[in-house]
């Protein structure tokens, strides 16, 4: 004879049993309306970037998404300042161009949005006009110059060069100071690797400046 107990977990069991294809049909409405949400997140462009206030960030724009990192370690910013440096004894009593401090903003991409900024960048005499006192030129820089820090992925690095290449930098030099060398990509697409016994060359894009990588990386 079947107790009361059983009949009751037998009842409740069956009723188990009916709800889960329900669970099922809910959980998965549920994450196809999270992959829709996602799908339709409104992108950042580069003025909301520009208004947008992280402290003790770096910024940049990546096709509309913002791209965090931490602020630059000190021989970073040493490295950067010096090449600055380097390039004004060249630039300004030629009046070559423009040059560009670290983290400065080059909107090099719309709808989405890329706004990139290289540790160091020239843009020529003749490009200038495009510049504005307020806001991201809408150009990429003739020259622009990212250094390496301990923490960067390559294949971050490569995206980045390649974001210079598209927009229609002429010249990228990518300073490596752990390993002593810097890598060259040009727009036609072809890389060469000065080491520290060598020379960084202004080749068309800045005519006439060389400088031994060593003096650089001092």
């Amino acid at each position: 004879m079947e107790c009361a107990n059983e009949r009751r977990f037998g009842s409740v069991s069956g009723n188990l049993v009916a709800l889960r294809p329900a669970a099922e049909l809910i959980f998965s409405a549920m994450a196809e309306q999270i992959m829709y949400m996602g799908s339709q997140a409104r992108l950042m462009t580069a003025d909301e970037l520009l208004r947008n206030d992280i402290p003790n960030k770096s910024t940049e724009l990546v096709r509309g998404v913002l791209v965090v990192r931490e602020p630059p370690g000190c021989w970073h910013g040493h490295l950067s300042a010096r090449l600055t440096f380097l390039f004004g004894q060249h630039v300004y009593p030629r009046q070559s161009g423009m040059l560009f401090g670290q983290d400065t903003g080059f909107l090099i991409g719309r709808d989405p949005d890329t706004v990139r900024a290289p540790d160091v960048a020239f843009v020529s005499a003749t490009r200038v006009s495009g510049i504005a006192r307020r806001g991201y030129a809408p150009i990429a820089p003739d020259l622009a110059v990212e250094i390496l820090s301990p923490g960067d992925r390559p294949s971050e690095v490569l995206e980045k060069v390649a974001d210079w290449l598209r927009a229609g930098c002429r010249l990228v030099w990518v300073l490596d100071p752990d390993r002593g060398i810097a890598r060259v990509h040009r727009a036609d697409g072809t890389i060469d690797i000065v080491r520290e016994d060598g020379a960084l060359d202004g080749e068309d894009v800045l005519p006439g400046f060389s400088c031994p990588l060593a003096e650089v990386l001092t």
